[in-house]
């Protein structure tokens, strides 16, 4: 199986399928295949043995050598091998000594069942936990994000959301209430956690955040995308009310007008994705009178006390 020269070149382009596939580095599939056939060459040659495996990556020709430790006078002969023996075994050694390890080229041999199931599950594993791997370092720099994918399935009120390379959850407390969803259909969500875990990254979404709500003014007003207005804060009750505090760093600009836009396309645009939530958009002030003045707009406020001890 080992000596074939198309099988070698098979393996080559196996690793670069699977590493393409899967986008995860080829070095690494190459490195899992040589971990997984010394595995294998364990059991034709004995566990005791230290085996090594090595991979051309341009030819795939495959060598499989048995690791030894140079000593005085040898007690295993699986692991310990004397100086003298050393040096006449390959001319690379002639300039060993004592404690050194050298490595004894093993004869290629044709996989049993067993082993080849062996080496097979070694790769698998490893392929698995690379995937998993790059799956958390792509999303975990996509936290505090407003993703967008297909609705896959929904379990016990949970919906899990299809991105692409990865899945995700929405938990059935972080969906807006009353929420007509089904499967197939896009949906937005914010990212607000990615968690790795033993059976992968766990990918966390919500339509409930109040964060869901900037991201979703920060995408429809180019202003706060330019930093020429600011969110200073922001409450939701989901489903029903929501207020959204913003302040103009550009003293020309009118931030309410700004996120309300042309006849309220850009608020309406927030509203529609949030399913009809009623949203208050309330001009930032220092003075925390003024701000709960004009949050309670379009009521008229006779006075505000502010306690400034308990804050409230």
């Amino acid at each position: 199986m080992l000596n074939k020269r198309a099988d070698k070149l098979e393996l080559i382009r196996i690793a670069e399928a699977v590493a393409l596939e899967k986008s995860i580095d080829r070095e690494l599939i190459i490195n899992s295949m040589e971990t997984g056939i010394a595995k294998a060459a364990k059991s034709k040659f004995g566990q005791e043995n230290e085996i090594a495996v090595q991979i051309d990556r341009d030819n795939g020709n495959i060598d499989i050598f048995r690791k030894l430790i140079v000593v005085e006078k040898p007690e295993n002969i699986n692991t310990e091998i004397s100086l003298k023996d050393a040096q006449n075994l390959s001319e690379e050694n002639k300039d060993k000594k004592i404690g050194d390890e050298i490595l004894q080229i093993l004869p290629s041999f044709d996989f049993g069942r067993i082993a080849a199931q062996t080496a097979k599950q070694i790769i698998s594993f490893n392929v698995r936990e690379a995937e998993r791997e790059r799956q958390f370092n792509d999303f975990i720099d996509k936290k505090d994000t407003v993703l967008s994918g297909i609705i896959k399935r929904l379990e016990f009120g949970n919906v899990i959301v299809d991105l692409g390379k990865a899945e995700a959850i929405i938990q059935k407390n972080e969906m807006i209430p009353r929420e007509n969803i089904k499967a197939g259909d896009r949906i937005k969500a914010y990212c607000y956690d990615v968690r790795r875990e033993t059976r992968g990254q766990q990918i966390f979404l919500s339509r409930a955040h109040p964060k869901f709500m900037e991201k979703l003014f920060i995408q429809e007003v180019p202003e706060i995308y330019d930093g020429l207005i600011e969110i200073q804060s922001s409450a939701r009750d989901p489903g029903s009310r929501a207020k959204i505090c913003v302040k103009a760093i550009d003293t020309s600009l009118d931030p309410v007008g700004a996120c309300v836009g042309m006849r309220g396309s850009r608020v309406q645009a927030v509203v529609n994705e949030l399913q009809g939530e009623k949203i208050d958009i309330v001009n930032w002030s220092e003075d925390p009178a003024i701000v709960v003045a004009n949050a309670l707009s379009p009521a008229e406020v006779q006075r505000v006390n502010v306690d400034n001890v308990s804050r409230k």
